[in-house]
């Protein structure tokens, strides 16, 4: 009799009690993904974007229901040597063109640890989409004291096989493995905002 009582009081509750997702921007700004390689065993080569978009349903209650997409053009690239940059660009490896994007959408999240998920996700580079997994870290999410609205803030780390990706040109001279370290801030999206 308790149980048939417990269960129909839960089953009352209304719906609204439960939390949903809610719609988090990119911070342009404060978001960076870093690259690096190592060429020819005498150093690491490093590159960047930034200033990218990117959405995240974020349910801080919840983590496994949250959600996030980001794109960026290939040729935001930065390599602090324009000729890098330009062999980057050639067809040795993207031939990029001016709209040519990279995209990330997550497909599901695994939850680690108190602040900790493993983000699995599509990336599409190159014109081809592979299944790529993040270990991201949720570095801090509250009211943000100079924005005054709700903010997040994340890290993440993963490496791509750059052969994956048809991008596989020197390797193993130049390393076929690429490390990614992602640094991302996002405001929650106000009714005001829209």
């Amino acid at each position: 009799m308790k149980k048939t009582l417990l269960a129909a009081a839960l089953m009352s509750l209304p719906f609204a009690a439960m939390a949903e997702p809610e719609a988090y921007k990119l911070d342009a700004s404060h978001s960076q993904i870093l690259f690096s390689y190592n060429h020819l065993g005498y150093s690491t080569t490093w590159g960047m974007f930034s200033g990218f978009e990117g959405d995240i349903q974020f349910d801080q209650e919840n983590p496994a229901n949250s959600s996030v997409t980001v794109s960026f053009p290939v040729r935001s690239m930065f390599t602090g040597w324009e000729g890098r940059f330009e062999h980057f660009m050639s067809a040795d490896f993207f031939g990029a063109a001016e709209d040519e994007m990279v995209t990330f959408t997550s497909t599901a999240i695994e939850v680690t640890g108190e602040t900790t998920a493993n983000i699995t996700g599509d990336l599409t580079l190159n014109g081809i989409t592979k299944p790529v997994t993040l270990a991201a870290t949720l570095n801090q999410a509250g009211d943000h004291p100079m924005e005054g609205k709700p903010w997040a803030g994340f890290d993440a780390t993963a490496t791509l096989v750059r052969s994956d990706f048809e991008l596989g040109m020197f390797a193993p001279f130049v390393s076929d493995e690429v490390k990614l370290q992602i640094s991302l801030e996002a405001m929650k999206v106000m009714e005001t905002d829209s």
